[in-house]
């Protein structure tokens, strides 16, 4: 058997686990959610304050990935690189998290962005984003990680140092990679320098990001009237860790569409753990930021497609480019 269809095999059964566990600890808490469910009276405008900020920490996202284009020379203005970042997104949705980054790399090719500085600085800071959420995780909560295994934060801070340490590297590693391509492909490699500063400004974007994804979180979860003290702030950093781990998680689980089941379930799990929800809160809180998410991913990538097919009868060419 293949390398790549153990890998696979391995995320299968990973995934057939957690399902395995989730679905009997769903059924058995599923008539005390029904009640919590019952009783929610939600407070519309921290549910509209809490979208506004993940929507504000996806336009961080997008301006930390427009300056690492800079990197390479090449540049977007914020609407186009806003309309690749969220239609690129619905990538996610399809099993195998390549898809995002693929149709990321493509449709900047379209509008003018060397195929290199497309998919390179895509895959940078989608690494960076990685490391700086288990670094946030580390920092916030590292409790948290013992969840899925008592060495969860030693192995979590191993991985932060060893990928950390590769990113930093890039600007001196990617010269010997290109020549080593050039001469397995036979041809010259084109590789921009990448200055230090643009990987850590990759980092702390993504890291601000996941803060500000966290607090969106808490803040989600107060207006359901689900957090355990509606007016502690003491509790950020736990529903940080546990927005960031459980994203990771669900993210890193090549085979489930958007990290489902799987994502829900570190996230139950992290809240239990942290004292933040008891089980059927935590099940009615985790299936609600589902939904609130899905819609926040999906919404405005739909609506940047649907305002593509209305302007390309008479805006587009026939192969379906922007002029």
């Amino acid at each position: 058997m293949t390398r790549r269809r153990l890998v696979v095999l391995a995320q299968v059964l990973f995934v057939a686990a957690v399902v395995g566990y989730a679905g009997p600890a769903l059924v058995e808490q599923w008539g005390a959610m029904q009640r919590h469910a019952a009783s929610l009276d939600p407070s519309w405008g921290l549910v509209v304050l809490s979208g506004l900020l993940v929507l504000a920490a996806y336009a961080l996202l997008i301006a930390t990935w427009r300056a690492m284009l800079g990197a390479w020379d090449a540049s977007l203005p914020f609407g186009a690189a806003a309309r690749i970042w969220f239609v690129s997104n619905l990538g996610k949705y399809i099993p195998g998290k390549v898809w995002q980054i693929a149709a990321m790399g493509a449709m900047a090719q379209r509008q003018g962005v060397p195929a290199v500085a497309a998919a390179g600085s895509a895959v940078v800071v989608n690494l960076a984003n990685i490391v700086s959420g288990f670094a946030m995780v580390l920092v916030t909560g590292a409790g948290v990680l013992r969840v899925s295994h008592p060495s969860g934060p030693r192995i979590a801070a191993v991985l932060v140092v060893l990928v950390l340490s590769g990113l930093l590297a890039l600007p001196v590693l990617l010269p010997p990679l290109a020549r080593l391509g050039a001469r397995v492909l036979g041809r010259d490699v084109a590789v921009p320098r990448i200055p230090a500063r643009a990987i850590w400004l990759a980092t702390l974007g993504t890291a601000l990001a996941w803060a500000m994804y966290g607090v969106a979180f808490q803040l989600l979860a107060v207006a359901l009237d689900l957090a355990p003290s509606a007016g502690s702030t003491g509790a950020t950093p736990g529903y940080i860790a546990v927005y960031t781990i459980s994203y990771l998680i669900g993210y890193l689980s090549l085979v489930t569409p958007g990290g489902i089941v799987v994502r829900e379930t570190m996230l139950v799990e992290g809240l239990i753990a942290l004292g933040l929800a008891d089980a059927p809160a935590g099940w009615l809180l985790a299936v609600a930021s589902r939904l609130w998410l899905t819609v926040l991913e999906i919404v405005p990538g739909m609506l940047f497609l649907a305002h593509d097919a209305l302007r390309r009868p008479s805006s587009l060419p026939h192969d379906g480019t922007p002029h």
